[in-house]
Parts: structure tokens; C-alpha cells; sequence
């Protein structure tokens, strides 16, 4: 098609030569039915020459959230899980974490107990009270200060963080999808890779997504670099462990981007695979694509307290933005020409995606690079999808 040359050119000019680039890049485009757009440019690493492809395997980081959010559901259509019943009820160690209330004089956490328990819609939410270390500072300082593993280490004691807040008051991002995970596990009795595999992909033909890489994944995985000061790219060996204690439903996937296109195909067909399996009920998916938060919750900016991890970063500044059930929605039409009401978010390594059920497209865009929202790589993708609505979406509505 006419306009696949015009991406391409986009993905090669984002991996060009000079500071102003990416490592590697993946991105692919559909609707519902098809398959409109896949490239690939750049290399796997930095430190090698190895091209970067289409099936390449990705660190997918925090777009795993939306998956897990998806096996909730799941829960949800088979009488499995109560959203709003305490999560404790499902995994009791949940109902053990306290309100941060400051630091005693050795400088170790306090805590008090929480007004409300923590439920499961609030973990889907992000109001549950939890945070992440690169995105907020008493988070980092805990970390730093040795009273709580970091989050990277995908093991349980790393999921015992105190909350910022009391539960349902306010929305924050951080790993409560890493515990909405354990209650799918709970209510399963199988690790949520496990769950992934049998009830979304492989009815959804996702054949290289997994938490833990299997010999040929590893053949095609790509490395995840950082930024230097100067602007140059550095290879690094940052990664999810290869045999995790937990399966982290926040943050813990590989997969390829093609994969990852046919879970958001899912979302404009309501649910149903490609030959009409239904992965998610019509009618659940009706409900959960709305913002669920609260009269006065709306999303924030996110602060990056790591220059190394995260920088700072709003969405689409101007317009407000509310959560759905595993995404971001945005309340207006945003400047790439994404619909109000549309479906999105990101993983740390600058992977974005987007689902536009309005105009019935949805695409993702990612590299592996750090800090999340590193100016160049967010911008590539913003430009990516802006260059998505000139030149596809029009044909779809002609």
C-alpha cells in the first residue's frame, strides 16, 4: 500500500544516525479484520550490528497490565472474582499492607492500618494506594534504604510495600496489577502464565508471549539500552529475571509486537478472537473500555524520581484522562487525531499502543530504551500515530 512506505521511512528516520535516535523500533497497525502495517528498523542492540525485526522478542513491561486486567475479567464473566470484595479474600497477604506514616527516627517506614480494604477493582484502578519507585519518592527511598526490595526483583517481599494513601481515595500508578495477578492465580489455582497461555493466548494466536523465555524467544531478543547524558545509546543487561519468583502481571512479559496487535484486535471485536472465540463477554467489555474512577479521580501526571528509570511525563497535556479497566482513556480527541473515549497506555522500555474502537484502528509502537518517556523515542511514537491517522484512517472510512 501506498502509505507503508511513508511508516517506514518513519521507523528508519527514528533509528537514523546522531543522538536524536532509537536503538531499534517495532510497530504495527489493524483493525479489527486486518493487519494494515508491520516494519521494523534499526538494530536488536547497539553493540551489534543484528537487524531489528518484526518478530523480534520485546521486554513488554508494564503493557503487560492490560493482559492481566484481562484474565480478571475473565475471573469476573466466570463468577470467580467479587471486584468489590476485599482482595484479601482472595489472597490474604494483601490485607497485611499498612498506610505509609512516615519514617521512624532510624529512618524505617511506618505504618498504620488502612480505612478500607483493598479491593480488586481498585488494583485494576490504580486506586488502591500503591506506587513505584522510579515514580515516586518515598517508594524510591524505601527501596534505596534497603527496607523493601525494588519491584524488579519480581519476588513476593517485593510486592509489601506500604500504600502512599488509603485505598479507593485517589488515583496512583503503580504495582497493584502485580497483586491483581495473584488473585487470578488464587482464583485458578494455576500461575498466571499458565492462565495467559490456555485462555488468551493461544485462542488469540499470541505463540511468542511469555514470562519466561523459551530457547528461540531468546534467539530474537532484543536488548533494552539507556540514554546516556550525551545522548548516545548504551546496551545494557537491565531485564525481568529469567525464572521469576512471580509471575508479575504489571511488568513481567516478553513478547513480539505482532503478538501483541492481536490482544488490542481483540478489544475492537468486542471481545471475540480472530475466528470468533470469545475471549471477553460483549457485555463486559462494554463496561470495562469506560473510565471506572470516581466523581473527582482523574489520572496525573507521572513525576520520574529516577532520571535513569523514568523522566516526567503527562499524556496528551491539556485534555483529561480517566482509567478503564487495564488502560488510560482519554476524554477528547487527542492531537495524533486518536478518538475521545480511546484505549492506551505503555511499558517503561518507551513501548506505546493505542485502541481507537471509534474509528476501529489500533496500533503499538515500541523500542527498548530507558528512561521511560525519553523525549526522542516519545516523540517518534506520537509521530508514528499522528502519521497513522493522516494516511490510514481516512481509507477506512471511505
Amino acid at each position: 500500500m501506498q502509505w507503508s512506505g511513508s511508516l517506514d521511512e518513519m521507523l528508519a528516520g527514528a533509528t537514523g544516525d546522531g543522538a536524536d535516535r532509537v536503538p531499534g523500533v517495532v510497530a504495527a497497525v489493524g483493525t479489527a479484520d486486518a493487519v494494515l502495517y508491520t516494519g521494523a528498523a534499526g538494530v536488536r542492540s547497539a553493540a551489534g550490528d543484528e537487524p531489528m525485526t518484526t518478530d523480534a522478542i520485546l521486554t513488554l513491561y508494564s503493557t503487560t497490565k492490560p493482559i492481566t486486567a484481562t484474565a480478571v475479567l475473565q475471573c469476573v464473566d466466570d463468577g470467580l472474582i467479587d471486584l468489590d470484595a476485599p482482595a484479601a479474600d482472595y489472597v490474604a497477604e494483601i490485607g497485611e499492607i499498612g498506610v505509609l506514616d512516615g519514617y521512624d527516627a532510624d529512618g524505617r517506614p511506618r505504618v498504620r492500618p488502612p480505612t478500607a480494604p483493598i479491593t480488586t477493582r481498585m488494583l485494576l484502578l490504580h486506586t488502591a494506594g500503591f506506587a513505584y519507585p522510579f515514580f515516586d519518592e518515598d517508594y524510591r527511598r524505601m527501596v534505596a534504604d534497603g527496607h523493601h526490595p525494588d519491584i524488579a526483583t519480581a519476588t513476593r517481599a517485593s510486592l509489601a510495600t506500604p500504600l502512599l494513601f488509603d485505598p479507593g481515595t485517589r488515583w496512583n500508578y503503580g504495582a497493584g496489577m502485580d497483586w491483581a495477578g495473584r488473585v487470578v492465580e488464587a482464583v485458578r489455582g494455576q500461575r498466571l502464565g499458565e492462565v495467559f497461555a490456555e485462555r488468551i493466548f493461544a485462542p488469540l494466536g499470541m505463540v511468542d508471549s511469555a514470562f519466561e523465555l523459551t530457547d528461540a524467544m531468546r534467539e530474537r531478543r532484543a536488548t533494552v539500552h539507556r540514554r546516556r547524558s550525551d545522548g548516545t545509546l548504551a546496551a545494557t543487561r537491565i531485564g525481568m529475571p529469567a525464572t521469576p519468583e512471580l509471575h508479575m502481571g504489571g511488568q513481567g512479559l516478553h513478547g513480539t509486537v505482532g503478538d501483541y496487535l492481536r490482544f488490542l484486535q481483540m478489544w475492537l471485536r468486542n471481545g471475540a478472537s480472530a475466528d470468533g472465540v470469545q475471549i471477553l463477554r460483549p457485555d463486559t467489555v462494554a463496561w470495562a473500555v469506560r473510565d471506572g474512577l470516581a466523581d473527582g479521580q482523574r489520572v496525573t501526571p507521572l513525576r520520574g524520581v529516577d532520571p535513569v528509570i523514568a523522566c516526567d511525563v503527562e499524556f496528551f497535556p491539556g485534555i483529561t484522562k480517566g482509567w478503564a479497566y487495564g488502560f488510560m482513556t482519554t476524554d477528547e480527541q487527542a492531537p495524533t487525531g486518536r478518538s475521545a473515549g480511546s484505549l492506551g497506555w505503555a511499558g517503561l522500555a518507551n513501548l506505546y499502543f493505542w485502541i481507537d474502537r471509534t474509528a476501529g484502528v489500533a496500533g503499538m509502537w515500541a523500542t527498548q530504551l530507558l528512561p521511560f518517556a525519553d523525549p526522542v523515542a516519545h516523540r517518534a511514537a506520537l509521530d508514528f500515530e499522528t502519521a497513522v491517522y493522516e494516511t490510514i484512517v481516512p481509507g477506512l472510512s471511505a
